[in-house]
């Protein structure tokens, strides 16, 4: 059975000439396929391109062990059934990567044709829409049929996946259920859900145990009257000693991180590893209380998940932010894009009488305007065709007793603006199809990359949204004007990431000297690469640094000066995205070798240096 005609002349039209009718497709699909061509996702893609090498692959298994003993055993339970139906099933961590195949040998022979193996990537950005990388995407079950795949590499695969979550509700990874269309099968979808719910069983029970032998660890030190707590690798507390528990009802699950916000510090923490297994699985913390002011209040700290840095710029917008953290007034953040503004939004969160709330960040640029409503709003059961049975929570009803952030709020249509006013002011809101009005405990933060005050003068914003809105404004600044922290903003990515990697001082004056048009995320992007180029870090040096960097520099030098944008180029035409992107791949797959790259992706090394230059790689 070839994909439906349909589907496939409704993709030929989406990827040839950008339309799309959406009465063809669901929702999500469709929702996918706009990610897909707005991320240049090379629709024409006939297999998988990144496949991670046995010790890289390896470290991945290890890196989710848990996630991965705890799965495997439902999967070869299940594994006749898959045989007999012509099936197999995949483990995918929340990297994306194929941890495990298991099933029929036919279906596993077509697979490897498209590189549909261990190790591969098989996220939305590598292959477009898909089941596993769209699942991982809205964290929903899917199934994806034949043309509905964005990649014509899918194109004669049906494939269904449902997310597998631990206690707190973070997505793990997915586990996937595909075979040829021909095979499908209705209740394939079923069969995923099944299997992730048994395995999310399976890794409660395992945590329980993990939980009992990081406890069993430091029985004797729980007992102490000193300040003491035992915390898994999420750094959430899983025992503690008298002076804790007695101080804080809520320390079960409580993050280290938060009592040392609430009057204690770190006097020394120790390594856990696991009996069993060898694998660190925790840490002890003997804590001490900071001592009090006069006043007999707690000197405490305003926190903030990012790198705070030095520079004079960003401290001022850190007391901007702690200074909003201490009321319950709308906050409006401005910044560029790419400067942090939902970090600061959930600092001040945290930072708030409601940080035990929800925090609930709503892209209003990202958003059809015919969903619109319906995802801020909500829904009531049977308001629509298609609705959810027992209806649909919107973003501000999810956010009741804590903070919803309504980030690029100028893409707002303007007839929204108006129930959005209604909803600011009363703090009430009715569901699509509903009656009953539901009262609403939210605080309100709203931001913008945009000039708030000339869209208010071009009339894109209404004039009493403004004013309720933009009640105390928070500028975010530019990394062009805080370049002295980037040393901190490496240090906070090595950090987060675990990447023993070192630079001399040349490549952070480099950095130093290029303008960031795309502020942090530009440079944690650059960081990004780096780390894929070298994932075993050590000493990196200006031989193996300077091709990514001169790449900027040929950047800047195509830009004007304060300018973010190409000045006089055309946008690439699609041949072009094309070429591009084998271009980085062969350069990713060769660790920034160009007589490597040029070779893997069959052109003349002088052809290969033209295009790194055309592409500004």
């Amino acid at each position: 059975m070839n994909p439906t005609p349909c589907y496939l002349n409704t993709w030929k039209r989406f990827v040839q000439e950008g339309l799309l009718d959406q009465t063809r497709l669901n929702k999500r699909v469709m929702e996918s396929w706009y990610r897909c061509k707005k991320a240049n996702v090379n629709p024409y893609l006939d297999k998988g391109q990144s496949i991670l090498k046995k010790d890289l692959f390896n470290a991945q298994k290890k890196k989710h062990s848990v996630f991965f003993n705890a799965a495997l055993p439902y999967l070869k339970k299940i594994s006749l059934e898959l045989e007999e139906s012509e099936m197999m099933a995949l483990l995918i961590d929340a990297d994306g990567y194929v941890l495990s195949l298991t099933g029929s040998q036919r279906t596993l022979e077509e697979a490897r044709k498209i590189n549909f193996v261990e190790g591969v990537r098989w996220t939305e950005t590598e292959v477009g829409t898909n089941a596993i990388g769209t699942a991982l995407e809205i964290g929903e079950a899917v199934t994806i049929n034949g043309s509905e795949h964005y990649a014509v590499a899918s194109h004669h695969w049906s494939c269904s996946a449902a997310p597998i979550r631990d206690e707190g509700g973070t997505v793990l990874g997915v586990v996937d259920i595909s075979c040829l269309t021909d095979r499908r099968h209705p209740f394939m979808l079923g069969m995923a859900a099944t299997a992730a719910h048994a395995i999310e069983r399976e890794i409660s029970v395992y945590t329980k145990r993990e939980e009992m032998e990081l406890v069993n660890h430091c029985v004797e030190k729980i007992d102490s009257d000193e300040p003491f707590v035992v915390c898994n690798e999420k750094k959430e507390v899983v025992s503690a000693s008298k002076p804790v528990r007695e101080r804080f009802s809520d320390w079960r699950g409580m993050n280290v991180d938060d009592l040392l916000e609430r009057g204690f510090r770190i006097r020394r923490k120790e390594t856990i590893v696991s009996d069993k297994s060898g694998v660190q699985i925790g840490r002890s913390i003997s804590l001490e209380e900071v001592p009090r002011e006069s006043s007999g209040i707690f000197i405490t700290r305003f926190s903030f998940t990012g790198e705070t840095g030095t520079s004079k710029a960003f401290q001022k917008a850190l007391n901007e932010m702690k200074m909003a953290a201490n009321t319950d007034a709308n906050v409006y953040i401005w910044g560029e894009t790419g400067s942090g503004k939902e970090l600061a939004a959930r600092a001040i969160h945290e930072g708030s009488s409601r940080k035990n709330g929800p925090f609930i960040a709503v892209n209003c640029g990202a958003i059809p305007e015919g969903l619109m409503e319906s995802e801020l709003f909500g829904y009531a059961e049977g308001a629509f065709t298609g609705a959810k049975r027992r209806g649909s929570k919107g973003k501000f009803e999810q956010a009741d007793k804590g903070t919803i952030f309504l980030d690029e709020i100028g893409e707002i249509p303007h007839a929204m603006q108006v129930a959005l006013l209604r909803i600011i002011e009363e703090r009430k809101v009715t569901p699509i199809g509903g009656s009953d009005e539901i009262p609403l405990d939210i605080r309100i933060i709203s931001a913008t990359h945009r000039d708030m005050n000339e869209l208010l003068r071009k009339g894109k914003i209404r004039k009493d949204l403004y004013y309720r809105l933009h009640v105390y404004p928070v500028h975010i600044p530019p990394l062009r004007e805080r370049k002295e922290d980037i040393p901190d903003l490496f240090h906070h990515y090595k950090m987060k990431h675990q990447w023993n990697a070192e630079f001399p001082e040349e490549f952070f004056r480099r950095l130093q000297d290029y303008h960031w048009p795309g502020n942090i995320r530009e440079l944690f992007n650059v960081f990004e690469r780096l780390r894929v180029l070298f994932p075993f870090g050590g000493m990196i040096g200006a031989p193996q640094f300077g091709p990514v960097l001169s790449a900027l520099e040929l950047q800047s030098a195509a830009l004007p000066a304060g300018d973010g944008r190409p000045s006089g180029r055309a946008p690439l035409t699609f041949r072009e995205h094309i070429q591009k992107h084998a271009i980085m791949d062969a350069l990713q797959k060769t660790k920034g070798n160009v007589t490597k790259a040029a070779k893997l992706a069959g052109i003349p090394r002088s052809t290969f240096y033209k295009r790194l230059q055309k592409y500004n790689l």
